[in-house]
């Protein structure tokens, strides 16, 4: 029985993607708070979330207050345990002034955990969960800011009533897979022709559906609309991201203005708390749909969203909502509600976590496809053991024991900041 001997918490930053010269500044790119559970054998956990960068040295310190009492457990008593290992974790981290700085770090270990369970098993982490019974999953999820609206017996019925199905569904997925889209951000210099190519080339590509990023003036995000829809023709699915960047007076004109380019949605259209704000344009933009909740760093204010009516399209980001344990009851809310849920996938490890999050909610809480897409941006996956594989729009079933979490250990040692070779040559040039 193996026994967990050490934790590890890097700050790991990975240079942005983009033409021109590499970035110089440490918080440019992408950051993350990598978290490491070494045992007595050869089986580690390995877990990960983004952060800003510059609070990263927090978030790394306080990711080693979180996981310390994990040091010295054995493996099965915590796969036994998620629930009370959960709880036991999340108050871990001590206060600061940041409390998204806390769950940041809490996410890291907790996904580490998962990962550890699922690798002790020999599971995929959606197998993991698929294979639980509904009981043993109920037990280990946290409905705290929920119970009222989703009692665990609610919750408890709502799996039961899908178990005896879910290997039709893994069988589903084997087969065909789960239904990805591409975002195609503006990066600075390129034209609107360079634009139109790159539509035509994500088209050539097999996406069926493609996500335009605007929340400049409205003519460049019409000029933009247009050749995409252009490119991507009538019937393809065209979803526009404003970044937060509106008021709600701003989101539901520049909505309104967008809405004959036939978008299914828009996503982020205003400051991701403003519950009342996103319904108000819900309510006016009759014809597109609204997509938040990534923003959210509690499942409270998911919650809040989905009961007052604002949101179509309930958005979850695995980096910041604390691992299973915290995502499986807002599946279940949103299910009971009748919002289908979608993932973010353009962060480092965001694809390789979204995609397991995605198929258990089709295998074991919604059961449905319908209105539902997982984001993947092709970059960064390099730096991953276990990487997330799109083929022609479709994410394929993830086989690899874990929760795909585990980065490449040269990774690691080129983008540890601050002292990993990228850095160190970065600090030369100064």
């Amino acid at each position: 029985m193996p026994t967990i001997t050490a934790v590890d918490v890097v700050d790991v930053r990975l240079p942005t993607v983009r033409s021109g010269p590499p970035p110089t500044h440490p918080d440019a790119g992408h950051s993350v708070v990598y978290v490491a559970v070494w045992t007595d054998t050869d089986l580690a956990g390995h877990g990960l979330a983004s952060t800003a960068g510059g609070d990263n040295p927090r978030c790394v310190a306080a990711a080693r207050r979180v996981a310390a009492p994990l040091v010295g457990r054995d493996v099965d008593d915590v796969a036994a345990s998620l629930g009370p290992t959960y709880r036991g974790l999340v108050g871990a981290g001590g206060p600061d002034a940041d409390a998204g700085v806390s769950r940041s770090a809490t996410t890291a270990v907790l996904t580490a955990v998962w990962d550890l369970v699922a690798r002790h098993a020999g599971k995929p982490v959606w197998r993991l969960v698929a294979e639980m019974e509904p009981a043993d999953l109920v037990a280990a999820c946290d409905f705290g800011q929920l119970s009222d609206a989703l009692p665990r017996q609610e919750a408890l019925e709502m799996l039961e009533r899908l178990a005896p199905t879910r290997a039709q569904r893994v069988r589903h997925l084997a087969r065909v897979g789960y239904p990805a889209y591409t975002s195609l951000p503006r990066p600075p210099g390129h034209t609107d022709t360079h634009l139109r190519a790159s539509y035509e080339t994500a088209v050539a590509d097999g996406w069926h559906a493609v996500k335009v990023e605007v929340g400049g003036s409205v003519g460049s995000a019409r000029r933009r609309l247009a050749a995409a829809r252009a490119a991507l023709g009538p019937d393809a699915t065209l979803l526009v991201d404003a970044r937060h960047r509106w008021d709600v007076p701003e989101a539901i004109r520049h909505g309104t203005e967008l809405a004959e380019f036939g978008p299914l949605w828009i996503e982020e259209p205003t400051d991701p708390d403003d519950v009342a704000g996103h319904a108000s344009i819900r309510a006016a933009l009759s014809a597109v749909g609204v997509a938040t909740g990534g923003g959210c760093h509690s499942h409270g204010t998911v919650r809040r969203m989905v009961e007052a009516r604002a949101v179509d399209y309930c958005r979850i980001d695995p980096g910041r909502l604390v691992s299973v344990n915290e995502i499986v009851p807002v599946l279940l809310l949103a299910a009971k509600f009748g919002v289908p849920v979608c993932f973010p996938g353009g962060d480092v490890g965001l694809s390789e976590l979204v995609q397991h999050i995605a198929m258990i909610d089709f295998i074991c809480v919604s059961g449905s496809m319908v209105g539902r897409l997982v984001e993947h941006v092709d970059v960064l996956h390099e730096h991953f053991s276990s990487p997330a594989v799109v083929d022609r729009a479709w994410y394929r079933l993830p086989t690899d024991p874990g929760y795909s979490a585990r980065m490449h250990p040269e990774a690691l040692a080129t983008y540890r900041y601050p002292d990993g070779a990228h850095w160190r040559q970065v600090a030369t040039r100064r």
